[in-house]
């Protein structure tokens, strides 16, 4: 029987980060993000070891004892199970990302629906998506299990912390399990109140400088809800000036976008002869 509730923070005994998983791979399933034996989960162990789901089995039905443990270069260290086949995935967020100490990837049905559209959720329609995620960006597609999802993802990881992966799915990341599992929620909730704003002809977004607002509350919200020791890993001290800067340059990049979707707005206002279309957002593989 899995547990109803988890709590945060990274430093915990073996035997709980088992427990989490399952409970975490329970909720997936319950809540139809992850069916049949879809989806995977990840944790740090400590600076050498991943603890992580087993290939080919549902998440509902996981035991502590089906989970596999590998090093950071993906070689198994011990389980009686194969790891997921898309366990490089954990691993590159893992690598760009040292704040990161947990990762869930899920087919969340109404967020894989904009992935399988070409639409991100870049649109800044809640004061919760700006303030908990910034903006959702989608990443081109790449074969699961190889290098190509992993070329499509890593310029996005370093500056988001969920992606929508075009005709797949959707992979959060956070300090601990249960953060990377809410920001799961949060995208399919997003999703969803996109998906009703659609239905009803009619997004209204955020002004510049509501977004503005929002965005510093989403650094005094980040740096104060950060559970403390949350990192199993070792890592350096960040200085707040390196959180400044990383906050500034997430800000400017929404700000970007903001502009470019309400020009586009204002120009469906227009009477025009060919409506303009949604663009679609790609990304630029790398070399």
């Amino acid at each position: 029987m899995h547990p109803h509730s988890i709590s945060h923070g990274a430093t915990k005994s073996e035997i709980e980060h088992r427990s989490d998983i399952c409970a975490v791979g329970s909720w997936l399933h319950e809540r139809g993000f992850a069916v049949a034996t879809d989806g995977n989960i990840s944790l740090c162990l400590g600076p050498d070891r991943v603890l992580a789901s087993p290939t080919c089995m549902s998440k509902s039905m996981m035991t502590p004892d089906d989970l596999v443990v590998t090093d950071f270069q993906g070689n198994q260290l011990s389980g009686t199970r194969r790891p997921s086949s898309e366990l490089g995935m954990h691993l590159l967020i893992y690598r760009l990302r040292p704040d990161v100490s947990a990762v869930c990837h899920a087919h969340p049905p109404i967020a894989t629906g904009h992935a399988a559209a070409g639409i991100a959720l870049d649109r800044p329609i809640l004061c919760e998506l700006v303030i908990g995620l910034g903006r959702i960006p989608l990443a081109r597609f790449g074969t699961p299990g190889t290098p190509e999802l992993a070329e499509a993802l890593a310029p996005l990881i370093p500056d988001h912390d969920a992606i929508l992966m075009a005709n797949h799915g959707v992979v959060t990341y956070g300090e601990d399990l249960l953060t990377a599992f809410l920001r799961m929620e949060t995208v399919e909730h997003c999703a969803h109140v996109s998906l009703v704003t659609e239905i009803l002809g009619k997004q209204q977004l955020l002004s510049d400088s509501n977004v503005q607002k929002l965005f510093g509350a989403r650094a005094r919200y980040r740096n104060n809800s950060r559970p403390a020791s949350s990192n199993l890993v070792d890592l350096p001290a960040q200085s707040d000036r390196g959180v400044d800067d990383r906050a500034t340059h997430a800000r400017r990049k929404l700000d970007t976008a903001t502009e470019e979707t309400l020009a586009k707005d204002r120009s469906r206002l227009r009477p025009a002869e060919n409506p303009p279309r949604r663009s679609r957002r790609s990304t630029i593989p790398i070399r």
